[in-house]
């Protein structure tokens, strides 16, 4: 790129110099690698006055997010203007407005307008997109000495900082780019590369729903898988760096006073003993029985709760900030259900080799079909390569295969066949023209959601379920017979289903903690009107009584919670079991030795028992007594290492 020099002269006579950036440039959207849309944007002049006029369209599982934006500035990018309107992800709108007059802002959000005094240092900008808006807001920034924070309109404060450069070799040229650390516009950091210009080279960062998104400087995308990988390492890297000392380690760990809860034989003991060396649980047991080795760390659990380390099987470990926040909630191993190849594996690499914090990583790799409603870019339309996506993933340590929406029925058997002759489960949705039980007759051994098993489900003229209805015993004991494992994420459908209306702290007691940028995601999400609330509560309650049933027919559920609140939903999914009728140990079971059983760890994990991992939490509160005594974590152990859950949300972002 041409890099040109300007020279502005303003009325109080100081001359500056700055490089102009392209008056126009696409950008390449990505979500889980996949090249999903564009964002476009052009440049106009008139007088002292400067328009990017933006354009950002992006197809996501079949539904169209498209954005329109225009930032208005002074040449030496002083801002004016700045209008956004349309989708932010498949479930979310937007429909702002700043206009900035000499000392003051008037701002319009949806159908609310308000004036504000104007700060010192201010920028308007309303979230992740459009990348070109982080690009401005970048170059404001700059002009600005590189301030520790800039105020954000219409609410916020960002922190940014140059956090090094990355050398990069493309068509035999070498590339230069540097790299910039955002945070504050979403939960957590975003990555940001630009070339010596300022000009946006590439933007790693999350959308309005949690997911991964990446936009790319058109001619260079073969570079996104490179770039999206540094970003993983450079992600955990930010917690070692902040993080001294992020966790207490001892050799020898005594926990005394508290009431163990013994998950597989359903049963507690009082005034127990845990022992932990070199990271393994070595003895458990009453007090009177357990001789305290000299020189042993002792934690005092007198009054509180020692349970196993909680497990959630339906994670999308999509940033960094996901680590601290797990293990922040006492969740010390997800099955990560589905994510981008290069990311996870260098996410899962920084946290064994402790170059960062989070929970130990099971992974599940994504396969889908070509279709409109595909996702991803690791895809199986023939036999061949459903045999090469699955070596793919088992070369790479990965222990389950997660098959997704548009796989055609034939090559799913492909797929689970190949899988099993690996020695890989298999789990996911059921494909498009599939029923649930084409899907384990094909060979699944799991399936992800319960709206799968409430597909084949006959309702009454009411929309109920009869469960005494001879079909739908078939479906039972067809899942029963099999031994289907079903993970069916309720937390994630109470939010979709739920009435906006309603607090949002019915779903989540401490959502006045979670990180600001979170809020307005969650507090949106949900049924705008009467009718869809009803309707939503008919789901629910359909979906509450298939858990029961599933559970009193001795069918496998393992909690997971498809994302949510980060760390916390674990903690909802347990509490919408106990509500649908299990008892709250077997909704503990479900987040510890069920889904350790499931996944073939239970000689290593699950419980507390002598030879397993020393992953455990202590709550204050029985959660035996009352389920929601669980989110009362108060330490947290992770392969004997012990842990504070408070710095550890401090890390994450939370209040």
């Amino acid at each position: 790129m041409k890099k040109i020099t300007f020279i502005l002269f303003f009325l109080t006579g100081f001359t500056i110099t700055y490089a102009q950036l392209p008056d126009s440039s696409t950008f390449l959207l990505h979500k889980f690698a996949q090249n999903i849309g564009k964002e476009k944007y052009t440049l106009s002049r008139n007088g002292d006055i400067v328009t990017y006029t933006v354009d950002l369209k992006f197809t996501d599982r079949g539904t169209p997010v498209p954005l329109t934006a225009k930032m208005q500035l002074t040449a030496a990018f002083e801002p004016v203007a700045f209008t956004i309107n349309g989708k932010t992800s498949r479930m979310s709108t937007i429909n702002d407005s700043v206009v900035i007059h000499q000392n003051k802002a008037d701002i319009k959000v949806d159908n609310s307008i308000t004036s504000q005094p104007l700060p010192p240092i201010r920028f308007p900008i309303a979230g992740y997109s459009p990348g070109t808006a982080q690009m401005l807001l970048l170059q404001y920034w700059k002009k600005h000495h590189r301030p520790a924070t800039v105020s954000i309109l219409p609410s916020g404060m960002v922190h940014i900082k140059k956090d090094g450069e990355d050398t990069l070799l493309f068509n035999n040229n070498t590339l230069v780019l540097e790299r910039y650390v955002i945070s504050g516009l979403i939960w957590g950091n975003e990555f940001l590369w630009t070339d010596a210009s300022g000009q946006l080279f590439c933007l790693i960062t999350n959308d309005a729903e949690g997911d991964k998104l990446e936009m790319m400087l058109e001619p260079y995308e073969p570079l996104l898988p490179v770039l999206i990988n540094k970003a993983a390492a450079y992600g955990m890297r930010l917690f070692t760096a902040n993080a001294n000392p992020s966790y207490e380690k001892h050799d020898v760990i005594a926990i005394t006073g508290g009431t163990i809860l013994d998950v597989e034989n359903n049963r507690s003991i009082s005034n127990g003993v845990v022992l932990i060396k070199a990271g393994k649980i070595t003895k458990v047991g009453a007090a009177n029985n357990v001789a305290l080795p000299a020189g042993a760390y002792v934690i005092n659990a007198k009054g509180k709760t020692v349970l196993p380390g909680l497990w959630d099987m339906h994670a999308h470990f999509e940033q960094a900030e996901w680590g601290p926040a797990y293990l922040a909630a006492g969740v010390t191993t997800v099955r990560d259900c589905g994510n981008e190849f290069e990311y996870i594996n260098a996410v899962q690499q920084a946290i064994d080799k402790g170059n960062g914090i989070g929970p130990h990583i099971l992974k599940a790799g994504i396969i889908d079909g070509n279709g409109p409603y595909a996702l991803g870019v690791i895809r199986a339309n023939t036999r061949e390569e459903a045999i090469k996506a699955v070596q793919r993933y088992k070369e790479n340590g990965f222990h389950q295969i997660k098959i997704y929406s548009s796989v055609k029925p034939e090559i799913v058997k492909e797929i689970c066949t190949e899988a099993h002759r690996s020695g890989l489960t298999v789990s996911g949705h059921i494909p498009i023209g599939m029923t649930l039980q084409q899907g384990v007759d094909s060979g699944m051994d799991q399936v992800n959601h319960i709206t799968f098993v409430n597909a084949v489900l006959k309702k009454n003229k009411d929309g109920l379920i009869d469960f005494s209805d001879s079909s739908n015993v078939a479906v039972f004991n067809y899942l029963k017979a099999h031994h289907v494992v079903i993970d069916p994420t309720l937390g994630v459908y109470e939010m979709i289903l739920r009435s906006v209306k309603d607090s949002i702290t019915k779903l989540e007691p401490a959502f006045a903690s979670l990180p600001q940028p979170l809020k307005p995601l969650f507090i949106n999400t949900g049924a705008a009107n009467d009718s869809l609330a009803e309707r939503g509560r008919l789901f629910m309650k359909n979906f509450k009584q298939i858990v029961y049933h599933l559970y009193i027919d001795s069918i496998r559920i393992v909690a997971g919670t498809d994302m949510g609140f980060p760390g916390f939903s674990v903690y909802r999914e347990m509490e919408l079991y106990v509500e649908s009728g299990l008892t709250p140990i077997q909704a503990l079971q479900t987040a510890t030795i069920v889904p350790a059983r499931v996944m073939n760890m239970e000689i290593s994990s699950g419980s507390i028992s002598p030879g397993k991992r020393a992953d455990i939490i202590i709550t204050d509160g029985n959660p035996l007594q009352n389920i929601s005594n669980i989110r009362h974590v108060v330490t947290v152990i992770k392969d004997g290492n012990i842990y504070n859950p408070a710095h550890l949300h401090h890390l994450a972002g939370f209040q």
